[in-house]
C-alpha cells in the first residue's frame, strides 16, 4: 500500500437493494467506521444478483481501491453468488473449507434443525482465502488476497455483518494500515430557528476560507445541520481542528445551535427544562400527539413532562382546555388566537410551568387561500409571557406534521432562559 492513504470501496450485492425493498444501512455503517479507522472510501457500488455484473463490479473495484468490502450474497440459495463471482474475477477455484463445514453442521445441530444440502454451499470459499467466523448465523465471512489488494466478504444481515466487522475485520484493518491512515473525522453542528440561507450567510467567511476542516450545510426538516470535516494523519489533531471550528461557528450562531452530533432537539429541550426545573404540557391538534411522543422518547421525560392532550376537534379544545368557543368562531381553529389559548389552557389544566399549543392544516385537504395547507401556529405559555409564531410548510401530510413538531420544540428551545454565560441569539 506504500506510504499513501488506504482506499476502500464498498460493494453491496442484492437485487432487493436496487428495487428499494430494503435500505442499504450497511454501506452507511461501514463508511462511517472506515473513516474512523483512517481508511478513505471513494466509491460505493450496488449490484443485483447477476453473475456477470457482479464479476464486473468487483474487477472495477479492485482496479481503483486497496480494500474492497462486500456485503450480501453469502447465503445458501442460488442467488447467493458473491463468493463465486469474486473467485471468477480473480481466476480462483472454489474449495470446501473443513472448519466452515463443521461450524455449519454444529449450528444446525444445536438448534435441532435439519441441514439441507444447499447449506453446504456456505462452506465453499475461493482458494487461498481465510474464513471470518460468524457467531450469529451460518454464513462465514471471507478474506481473499488479491496481490497487494484484498477483498473482504461479509454477510448482508446487519445483525451478522456488524459484529463480524467489529470483532474480526477492525483488528485486521488496524494491523495492516498502521502508518498509512488518514483520519477523516466529522462533527455535526445542529441548528434550529433560522433557515439554511441565513446560516450560510452568518458563516460565509468560514466557508469562503475553508481548508481543513471543511464545512457544508444541510437541511433536515426544520433543522439545519452544519457538517465539519477534518482530515489529518493524527486523530488528536483532527479533534483539535474540529474543536476550533466548532467554536468559531458557535460565535456566529449563538443559541440557534441546540446540539452537536447525537444531541437531538428533543434531548436539548429536555435537558434545558430539567436545568430550569420547569415542567411541560402540550396541547396538539394538527400534530396528533407527535410532540408528546417525541419528547417522551427522551429517557427521564417523567421528570418534567406532565401531560399531552390531543384536542383535535373544536369541542375538545373548549371542553379540555377551556378555549372560548366564541374565539374559535371568530378567528377559526387555525389561528394565532386559538394557539395561544391552547397553550395557556394546557398549562392551567395541568399546572405545568410551560405550555405548548399547536394548531394547523396538515393536508392534503382543508386549506383555503387565506389558510393554505401547511399553515401552523405554535403558542407558548411561559412564566410571565405568551408567544405565538406562524409557520408555513410545503410538504405532504406527514412531513407537515413532523416539521410542525420540530418548529414547536425549536420555538420552546429559543424561548427558554439560557444559563449564565451562554450567548442568546441576536
Amino acid at each position: 500500500m506504500g506510504g499513501r492513504a488506504v482506499i476502500a470501496e464498498i460493494v453491496a450485492v442484492g437485487t432487493e437493494l436496487l428495487l428499494g425493498q430494503i435500505v442499504n444501512t450497511n454501506a452507511a455503517y461501514l463508511s462511517r467506521r472506515l473513516a474512523e479507522l483512517g481508511v478513505e472510501v471513494y466509491f460505493q457500488s450496488t449490484v443485483g444478483d447477476n453473475p456477470g455484473r457482479v464479476v464486473a463490479t468487483f474487477r472495477q473495484a479492485l482496479a481503483r481501491s486497496d480494500i474492497v468490502i462486500s456485503t450480501g450474497g453469502l447465503g445458501p440459495t442460488q442467488d447467493d453468488l458473491t463468493k463465486q463471482a469474486v473467485a471468477d474475477a480473480l481466476g480462483l477455484r472454489m474449495v470446501e473449507d473443513e472448519a466452515a463445514m463443521k461450524a455449519i453442521r454444529e449450528f444446525f445441530a444445536r438448534r435441532g434443525i435439519e441441514m439441507v444440502p444447499s447449506n453446504a454451499r456456505q462452506a465453499m470459499i475461493p482458494e487461498g482465502s481465510s474464513l471470518i467466523p460468524n457467531r450469529v448465523g451460518t454464513a462465514p465471512g471471507v478474506i481473499i488476497p488479491a496481490g497487494d489488494k484484498t477483498v473482504i466478504l461479509l454477510p448482508g444481515p446487519p445483525s451478522e455483518m456488524t459484529p463480524m466487522f467489529e470483532e474480526e475485520v477492525v483488528p485486521w484493518i488496524e494491523a495492516r494500515t498502521k502508518g498509512h491512515r488518514t483520519y477523516l473525522q466529522s462533527r455535526l453542528v445542529r441548528v434550529i430557528g433560522i433557515g439554511e440561507s441565513t446560516v450560510e450567510d452568518r458563516i460565509a467567511d468560514l466557508i469562503t476560507h475553508q481548508t481543513n476542516p471543511t464545512l457544508a450545510t444541510y437541511v433536515n426538516g426544520s433543522e439545519v445541520q452544519i457538517r465539519l470535516t477534518a482530515k489529518t494523519a493524527d486523530l488528536d489533531e483532527a479533534r483539535l481542528l474540529l474543536d476550533d471550528m466548532e467554536r468559531r461557528v458557535a460565535e456566529r450562531l449563538g443559541r440557534y445551535i441546540f446540539g452537536v452530533d447525537s444531541i437531538t432537539l428533543e434531548k436539548a429541550v429536555a435537558s434545558r427544562l430539567q436545568t430550569l426545573g420547569w415542567t411541560l404540557a402540550v396541547a396538539e391538534s394538527c400534530t396528533g400527539g407527535l410532540i408528546a411522543d417525541t419528547i417522551t422518547n427522551v429517557p427521564g421525560a417523567s421528570n418534567f413532562f406532565l401531560a399531552g392532550l390531543v384536542t383535535y376537534s373544536n369541542e375538545s379544545k373548549s371542553a379540555l382546555l377551556g378555549v372560548d368557543p366564541e374565539l374559535i368562531v371568530r378567528h377559526g381553529a387555525v389561528s394565532p388566537e386559538v394557539a395561544a389559548a391552547m397553550s395557556r389552557g394546557v398549562a392551567e389544566v395541568t399546572g405545568a410551568v410551560a405550555g405548548v399549543g399547536v394548531t394547523g392544516i396538515a393536508g392534503p385537504g382543508g386549506g383555503s387561500p387565506d389558510k393554505p395547507v401547511g399553515l401552523a401556529y405554535v403558542g407558548l405559555h411561559l412564566p410571565g409571557e405568551d408567544r405565538v409564531q406562524r409557520f408555513l410548510f410545503s410538504g405532504d401530510r406527514l412531513d407537515n406534521k413532523h416539521r410542525t413538531m420540530q418548529a414547536a420544540l425549536g420555538m420552546l428551545w429559543l424561548a427558554m432562559p439560557a444559563p449564565a454565560g451562554e450567548q442568546r441569539p441576536s
